[in-house]
C-alpha cells in the first residue's frame, strides 16, 4: 500500500527488512545498542560486526532518540538505530513518537532520500502492534508534511498480521 504525503511517498511493505533496497533501515535499538535477537539480530547477522563494533563506539543512547551507522553488507547503506520504548515504562507513546521523529531527523541529516522502519518496540519490549502502528504512522505523516529531502518512507512488516494492523490504520488515519 503507498499514499502520498506533501509529494512524497509512505509505502507499507510486507517483507524482511534486512533485503530492503533503501538508503537506510530502522534498527528497534535497546539505549545500549547491543544488537541481540529479533529484528537487530537479524540486522546484526546479515550487516556483519562493523555495524555492532560502530555501535559500541555510539553508545548509550537514550531512550527516543537515535544515532546513524554503516549498513555493513546490507543492501541498505546505513543503519539508523533508534531506541524505542518497553511497555510500561511510562511515556511509551511520546518515547515512540521521538524514536520515529529522529529516525527520519537523523536521515535529513545525513541527506538520506529513502527510509524503512519495522513496528519498533513491538516485540520483545511489548508495544501493541495497533497502538504501535498509530504512533509511528502519524509520526511519519506529520513529518512528511513539513520541509524534508525524504522522498520515500516504508514501514517493512515481517508478518501479514502486523501487515493488515499497520495497513487498517493508515485506511483511518487518511480518510
Amino acid at each position: 500500500m503507498e499514499i502520498e504525503v506533501n509529494g512524497k511517498t509512505l509505502e507499507l511493505k510486507k517483507g524482511d527488512i534486512t533485503h530492503q533496497e533503501t538508503d537506510a533501515i530502522v534498527n528497534a535499538a535497546n539505549e545500549a545498542l547491543v544488537m541481540g535477537g529479533g529484528v537487530v539480530g537479524a540486522i546484526r547477522r546479515a550487516g556483519g560486526l562493523a555495524i555492532q563494533e560502530e555501535c559500541h563506539r555510539k553508545a548509550p543512547i537514550k531512550t527516543g532518540e537515535a544515532v546513524i551507522t554503516t549498513g555493513g553488507n546490507l543492501k541498505a547503506r546505513y543503519v539508523i538505530h533508534a531506541a524505542g520504548p518497553r511497555m510500561g515504562e511510562g511515556e511509551e507513546d511520546h518515547k515512540l513518537r521521538e524514536a520515529t521523529l529522529n529516525s527520519l531527523r537523523v536521515a535529513d541529516e545525513n541527506q538520506l532520500k529513502s527510509i524503512s522502519f519495522p513496528a519498533v518496540s513491538a516485540g520483545i519490549f511489548g508495544y501493541p502492534i495497533a497502538q504501535c502502528a498509530r504512533v509511528m504512522l502519524k509520526s511519519a505523516i506529520e513529518y512528511m508534511s513539513g520541509q524534508t529531502g525524504l522522498e520515500r518512507v516504508a514501514f517493512v512488516l515481517f508478518t501479514d498480521h502486523d501487515y493488515g494492523v499497520f495497513e487498517k490504520t493508515l485506511n483511518d488515519l487518511v480518510k
